[in-house]
């Protein structure tokens, strides 16, 4: 009877699969093609569709076709829901997990019998990843989605039959669709406008804007972390793109290999790939009558920030760049305007980097589109030709990696238990697991290198699959210098030079040079759930909880816990409690009877366990509560705010945005404790212009109601709040607002001018030879300062090439503290830095006091890219300084 139930269920569910198969049969031939269902053709002048659109059209060609699957993946930022539409045979499609499964294995597996790996050699097939337009003033690639979903599913071209028979497309259609609405939106609004084609103002990402590619390593944002997932822990491809556009009057279409210099700890095969595609590409693209396709040119591929960081993960991976126009308007270039820089191609010539240059003319976003459908064919057939030994490459790449932990040091990389940080501690934890790497725990005490480590305490094992990632975001780092000539100028990195995580995050971690496999064989157990540190359930009579200042968290602890109506005080005195110290400015949340489900919901949040107290009567300490707090943020794509925010939010930390234009008829005494002026151009934040490098003006490309600057009076408005005891903190460029000749007017009406005791010597230090674009040095710290309470006394903060001061005996009613300031040696930790001895014993963090008010300018971003967690408390307890005579 069983058997019989069992063989009826299953020829139901054959049957409705064959009704369905017969019905997507059937309505194959009634698919809308993209400009039916648009209205327009895609990539036609002048017309843009939005997110919601694009992903309508998919999910029709879902229902319609047996080759195309539209998978969710998570949400956006705002809470877009974000998809991969899978593009195949519809055999593929119909053994999708299969294939899946045989991802993994190739990519994790460097065991697998050799008679088992053929097998799945044969049966596995290529899984090419391809996300569109992260940035989304970069528009074309989304706009071809369409067409090369609806070329695939339609085609009966015996050629593209077969790529789909051997290669999985897997197509994210926008990488960041909240930012894709903003843009369409804002490019409507101005359509048939003077206006038309103008920047979109603000950012177009709910924090990042144009820096979600600089996400890749600490992953904060929430479609990062969907794209990150997929190649970390689901999916497992073996080829990857990110597709961009970039300045409209050089090269037409940037294709891999990347220019000098390139990552160290990556198998030379995975370059070597990456050239048989992008030269795949230029040939496939040249012979279909488009130009201008230029290979090892401006970009490199130094850093794991941007979704690349696939490559990290053996991944064969690269970007593509087209040249822009004005999101769909049109643009004509003479040929004259046309230009090559630096890397790669000095000159717009014909050359072996660009055979085939483009003459100038008219550049649509058609053009663009064009370019886009055709280098995804061009990969598909190259992944489609060589997809047997695309396939033995990723697990041979597996067992090598495996086998390079084993004999090649280091490695292991400990990370003990005790910490100065231990909220920190947690969160690399958690990253590094969220990145695919297996985390181990020691079981019992070990001795390595003549030190003991503890039970409990983190091993990272370097033989793993992603022994790459490991080594680089774990490891300090050392920029690869490379010449353009022998001993001539040297080739200058694309982004930053440090991204080591422990350096970044202000986490202790070890690096093991010897094997020790006797020792370690049977000393440490992978950790498979979520990783917490030991917690005591909350006691049921306890007087408060105190949250030691030393831990980001804690700040968080606090502010959420004003937010949830729980009364917080903070230690004005270190105290011993139980034969625990509790050092000054540790924060005590007070137990309330009645609010004991917030406190709970606080506990729920916070990743470190407090310290439950039931005596108080010892304990030094003051009420806290958040200060008014006005953050400065300009239209202007202005990013750091934007990252700023982000902080902000995840910390709880309430926030108002003021945007330069509204200074005038802000009233800051009376709405504001502290205004934040994350780094932004002195001439921005004043005039709404760009100033260059050579001292030139530029009117930006926006609107003209969104250019307007501070200006003179709204200048005076912010130094007279200062003067009535307001605090004003300011990093990077922004902090030159506050130097040279200033103005306070007086309730009389009477001003009042000053200079504050301090000044910008950076230029100096250039000339010099100063060069640094983005590495950790290191600082030494005043102790017991409030804006250094709960940091150690010397720490590594982000530094690429900001203001650095020169302090000064001060007059009237000003004063001036050095509170960080470069050593006098041995200053650079991670990256890159030329003539760092020019930053010997120099300022680059300062408070200053004018009446009453106080300033805090720091030389660096101390939350820069929210990747510098190691100097968050810095910028925290610069915002909760208590006011003078208050």
């Amino acid at each position: 009877m069983l058997s019989i139930l069992l063989f009826l269920l299953i020829f139901s569910h054959l049957n409705a699969e064959s009704k369905t198969q017969k019905l997507k049969d059937h309505n194959i031939g009634k698919i809308k093609t993209p400009a039916e269902h648009f209205g327009f053709e895609p990539g036609a002048d002048r017309m843009l569709f939005d997110y919601e659109e694009l992903i309508d059209y998919l999910q029709k060609l879902d229902n319609a076709s047996t080759r195309l699957k539209l998978t969710e993946i998570g949400n956006s930022p705002m809470g877009k829901k974000m998809y991969i539409a899978f593009i195949s045979s519809e055999k593929n499609i119909k053994s999708l997990n299969k294939l899946k499964d045989i991802n993994r294995k190739l990519a994790l597996n460097p065991n697998i019998p050799e008679p088992n790996r053929d097998s799945l050699l044969n049966k596995g097939k290529v899984f090419f990843l391809a996300t569109l337009s992260m940035h989304s003033d970069e528009i074309g690639p989304s706009q071809s989605a369409p067409l090369v979903a609806y070329d695939l599913v339609t085609t009966e071209d015996s050629q593209k039959r077969e790529w789909l028979d051997n290669v999985v497309l897997m197509m994210v259609p926008c990488h960041n669709p909240d930012g894709m609405n903003m843009v369409v939106n804002n490019y409507k609004k101005y359509k048939g406008t003077k206006y038309e084609g103008t920047q979109m103002p603000g950012i177009y990402h709910k924090y990042t804007g144009h820096d979600n590619n600089r996400d890749f390593i600490t992953l904060t944002q929430e479609d990062n972390r969907n794209i990150a997932r997929i190649y970390n822990k689901d999916w497992f491809p073996q080829i990857m793109v990110e597709k961009h556009q970039m300045f409209s009057n050089s090269v037409r279409y940037s294709v891999p290999p990347a220019h000098d210099p390139i990552a160290e700890n990556i198998d030379a095969g995975i370059w070597n790939w990456s050239k048989i595609i992008g030269a795949n590409i230029a040939t496939d693209l040249t012979k279909q009558g488009l130009h201008g396709i230029s290979q090892n040119y401006f970009y490199d591929e130094y850093a794991p920030f941007f979704s690349s960081s696939s490559t990290w993960k053996n991944v064969t991976s690269f970007l593509t760049e087209a040249a822009s126009v004005k999101y769909a308007t049109p643009i004509f270039i003479e040929p004259t305007e046309l230009k090559g820089y630096g890397k790669g191609l000095s000159e717009y010539k014909k050359s072996i980097n660009m055979p085939s240059p483009w003459p100038g003319g008219w550049w649509r976003l058609s053009d663009i589109v064009s370019y886009e459908k055709a280098s995804i064919m061009s990969v598909l057939k190259t992944a489609s030709l060589h997809r047997h030994e695309i396939l033995k490459f990723r697990n041979d790449l597996c067992i090598k990696e495996v086998s390079n932990g084993k004999t090649i040091p280091p490695y292991y990389y400990i990370i003990p238990l005790k910490q100065h940080d231990e909220s920190e501690f947690v969160n690399l934890v958690h990253l590094l697991k969220e990145h695919g790497v297996h985390i181990y725990q020691l079981n019992k005490p070990v001795v390595l290198d003549e030190k003991t480590y503890q039970k409990g305490d983190i091993i990272i094992p370097l033989s793993q699959p992603f022994r790459p990632f490991i080594k680089e975001v774990l490891e300090r780092q050392k920029f690869p210098v490379r010449h353009y000539t022998p001993g001539g100028k040297v080739i200058k990195p694309y982004d930053a030079t440090s991204w080591s995580l422990p350096l970044h995050m202000g986490v202790k971690v070890d690096e093991i040079k010897n094997p020790y496999s006797e020792v370690l064989d049977s000393a440490y157990v992978e950790i498979k759930e979520i990783f917490k540190l030991v917690t005591e359930d909350i006691p049921h009579d306890f007087e408060a909880a105190v949250f030691t200042v030393q831990n980001n968290e804690s700040f968080k602890a606090a502010f959420l816990g004003l937010q949830l109506g729980l009364k917080v005080a903070r230690l004005t005195k270190a105290a011993n409690i139980s034969s625990r110290t509790l050092a000054k400015g540790s924060f005590i949340i007070y137990n309330n009877a009645d609010k004991i489900s917030s406190f709970k919901t606080l506990i729920d949040e916070i990743n470190v366990p407090p310290i439950y107290i039931s005596n108080l009567s010892k304990i030094e300490s003051s009420t806290m509560k958040i200060p008014k707090i006005a953050l400065v943020e300009s239209w202007l794509h202005d990013m750091d705010a934007g990252w700023t925010r982000f902080i902000f939010d995840s910390y709880h930390l309430p926030f108002k945005t003021v945007r330069p234009r509204d200074f005038e008829k802000t009233d800051f005494t009376k709405d504001f404790d502290v205004v934040v002026f994350p780094n932004n151009r002195k001439s921005v934040l004043m005039s709404g212009k760009i100033k260059t490098r050579s001292g030139e003006l530029i009117i930006p490309n926006f609107p003209p109601e969104y250019t307007k600057g501070i200006g003179k009076k709204g200048m005076t408005k912010l130094m007279s709040f200062a003067e009535n005891g307001g605090i004003i903190i300011s990093w990077g460029n922004s902090s030159n607002l506050f130097q040279g000749i200033l103005e306070i007017k007086q309730e009389n009406n009477t001003k009042e001018e000053f200079q504050l005791p301090y000044k910008n010597i950076s230029k100096i230090l250039k000339t010099s030879g100063l060069y640094c674009p983005g590495s950790i040095l290191k600082i030494d710290l005043l102790n017991d300062h409030p804006i250094t309470l709960g940091m150690k006394s010397e720490t590594g903060i982000f530094y690429n090439g900001g203001p650095v001061f020169a302090t000064s005996i001060p007059n009237f009613d000003m004063d001036r503290r050095v509170i960080g300031k470069f050593p006098e040696k041995n200053i650079l930790l991670s990256g890159y830095c030329e003539k760092e001895e020019a930053l010997s014993n120099k300022t680059c963090l300062v408070w200053l006091k004018k009446g009453k008010g106080q300033l805090v300018l720091f030389g660096f971003n101390p939350q820069f890219r929210a990747s510098t967690n190691a100097s968050f408390k810095l910028l925290f307890n610069s915002i909760l300084l208590s006011k003078i005579n208050e």
